[in-house]
């Protein structure tokens, strides 16, 4: 069982217990309008894409971790790797990504899970190159992306849903622990 400890989070596979809570988080509009089209999701596609989650770990050796707090165990979202298939070039590229409550918003959370997934991916799992893709205008990720040290690669549109984004990419020899 794969699991990252920070000083405020445990990073783990996901369990049943997290449905619900995922699903309250992936139904609020606000938290979703930068994910894929901007639609909520409900119980069944957070089902589905907590399925989805779970395979992509048996396939790939990564995928994306529950999110919660140490002192509570509350559930306060996601953050881990996915191959990010979308990008229209180069193929295979390894994508790092999180999403939080809103309540969990402006704690630092995203940058600490963010920062550990990055950790583990260039040190542990050996990737070479790790990417974040976010939307042009979402400053809170970019700002997480530059806390990373990912510097901006290129710009590009989302090729089915049209939406302008940028690609950041940091490689292990750029990488400071």
């Amino acid at each position: 069982m794969t699991e990252i400890r920070t000083p405020r989070l445990v990073l783990r596979r996901w369990s049943d217990d997290d449905l619900v809570p995922l699903s309250e988080i992936n139904a609020d509009p606000e938290v979703m309008r930068w994910i894929g089209d901007g639609s909520v999701r409900d119980l069944e596609e957070t089902a589905e894409d907590i399925e989805r989650y779970e395979e992509e770990w048996d396939e790939e050796g990564f995928g994306l971790f529950a999110v919660e707090l140490i002192g509570s165990g509350e559930l306060i979202g996601l953050a881990g790797l996915s191959v990010a298939e979308f990008l229209p070039e180069p193929t295979h590229e390894i994508g790092i990504g999180w999403r939080l409550g809103r309540q969990f918003w402006g704690q630092g959370y995203a940058s600490e899970a963010a920062h550990a997934v990055l950790e583990w991916a260039l040190q542990d799992r050996g990737l070479d190159r790790v990417v974040a893709v976010t939307h042009l205008t979402d400053r809170a990720s970019e700002n997480v992306a530059a806390k990373l040290g990912m510097e901006p690669d290129r710009d590009l549109e989302h090729p089915d849903l049209g939406v302008p984004l940028r690609v950041h990419a940091i490689d292990l020899t750029e990488y400071q622990a």
